[in-house]
This record gives structure tokens, C-alpha cells and sequence, in this order.
């Protein structure tokens, strides 16, 4: 049987999704929790890698395994062997050939920023603080330009094997920046994204928010290829996976 299951976790503490020798990872902490239940240890698909500090919402993985337990209750089965850091949100059984990273058509990104020259009590470890003046519509009209099929080696980080390859084309299909109080947040849904592409594109955001960078400019970093063109790498803390999203088809009945 083929389940696939959604996660939120908070990866303030994990070395990121995937499995590293430097640290717990997402992935081993969900494949101890399907050993602890099913007394085997699943091979697990994530639906892509989230780096360390980097949180999400709605994160998808699929394995197989044979059980008796209902396929809508392993989420309450599992939570019972997971740390409060880690919920698994919903399960449900998918066709054999489905695969949470090669079938997603989408997936979307938050990135949060804290705009206030005073620091948050209750969520500084879930968003980045800038406390000069943002303004978010010359930000809004930054990220427009970025929609679209481009080539955005400028947005990717130095020692991407996919870069070096020269798979740098990417379809960002919505991009956009919005403000609620201080909290000012960069929502981006891409078909595939590059090593640290939002966290870079956040960055870029926010010197045209400062006025540091026209939002005309856009086009011209793009095409540039060169990352030195860019924006700052904001930090993981702030960048959340929102949501994977899937052909209906590929789901199954």
C-alpha cells in the first residue's frame, strides 16, 4: 500500500529533511516513528528538501507498507511516536506509481518578515526581522517580475550541483508580497525551485523595499546570471513550505 502523509514540523532544530550524518533530520525522525509502529523501517519520498532552520506547513512524503491500522488513523498513531515538533496532519492511501516529489506540480513558499525596530516575544524563531521601513508595494512590484519561465541562476547559492549541470530554468507562476501590521510576507509558487532560490528572492525583495533596488531592475538581475546581482540570502528561520500541490488525478480516487 501507497500512503502518503502531510507533516507540519518546526525545523528550528533539524539539520533539515533529509537524512545527514551532522544532525537529526526530519526524515529519520519520521522513519523511527513508522518503525516504532509498524516494526519495519519504510524507505521514505519526501517531496523535496527543506535546509535546517527551514519550517513547513504542509509537507508531503509517501511510503509503502502493509497494515491493519486504517489508513485515517495513522495520523493519530503516529503523532503518539513523534516529538510535539512534528505532526503528521492527515494520511491517505495514493496509486502505486504516485511520488511525492516527481508527481507534485507545484509547490508554494512563505517567506515572513518581521518589519519593526522591535522584536517579536512570542515568534522570533519563525520570521526574519528588518527594522527599517519596508515599503511592500514597490516589494509586490518586484515580485511580479519575477512570474514567469526564467533562468534564475541569480537566485541560487554557490555549490548547486543543478546549477553546475545548467538546470537553472525554472516557471514561478504567482509571486507576491503583502502586509498585515508589521508582518510582511513573500509568497512564491514555482514548479522546482534552486538552492536557496526564495531566501535569495526574499532578499532581493527587501532592498526594493528599502529603495536599495528598482523594482524595474528585476529583469536585468535575471538576466544577468550572476548571483552578485541579487539580494542577500535572508535566513532559514523565516522561509516556511505552504503547500505541495498535486494533478487531482495523480491522488487517486
Amino acid at each position: 500500500m501507497n500512503i502518503l502523509l502531510d507533516l507540519s514540523y518546526d525545523g528550528t532544530n533539524f539539520c533539515g529533511f533529509q537524512v545527514q550524518k551532522n544532525g537529526v533530520s526530519v526524515c529519520e525522525t519520521v522513519q523511527n516513528a513508522l518503525e516504532a509502529l509498524f516494526g519495519v523501517r519504510p524507505d521514505v519520498k519526501g517531496c523535496g528538501r527543506t535546509d535546517a532552520g527551514v519550517h513547513a506547513l504542509h509537507y508531503a512524503l509517501n511510503f509503502w507498507a502493509e497494515t491493519s491500522i486504517p489508513v485515517e488513523k495513522l495520523p493519530l498513531a503516529l503523532n503518539r511516536h513523534l516529538p510535539d515538533t512534528v505532526r503528521v496532519n492527515e494520511a491517505r492511501q495514493v496509486p502505486e506509481k504516485f511520488h511525492a516529489r516527481y508527481s507534485a506540480h507545484t509547490k508554494t513558499y512563505v517567506y515572513r518578515i518581521w518589519n519593526s525596530p522591535v522584536e517579536s516575544p512570542f515568534e522570533a524563531a519563525y520570521h526574519h526581522r528588518v527594522s527599517a521601513p519596508l515599503n511592500a508595494e514597490a516589494m509586490d512590484k518586484a515580485a511580479a517580475k519575477f512570474v514567469g519561465r526564467h533562468d534564475f541562476l541569480s537566485l541560487c547559492s554557490a555549490g548547486s550541483s543543478v546549477a553546475e549541470r545548467g538546470d537553472t530554468v525554472r516557471t514561478i507562476s504567482a509571486c507576491k508580497v503583502e502586509r498585515q501590521g508589521p508582518l510582511v510576507t513573500v509568497t512564491v509558487t514555482a514548479d522546482g525551485y534552486l538552492y536557496n532560490m526564495v531566501r535569495i528572492l526574499a532578499g532581493t525583495l527587501v532592498e526594493a523595499g528599502r529603495g536599495a533596488l528598482d523594482p524595474d531592475a528585476v529583469p536585468a538581475i535575471l538576466a544577468g546570471r550572476d548571483r552578485s546581482l541579487a539580494g542577500p540570502t535572508l535566513p532559514a528561520k523565516g522561509l516556511f513550505l505552504k503547500q505541495v500541490d498535486y494533478p487531482p488525478e495523480g491522488l487517486g480516487p
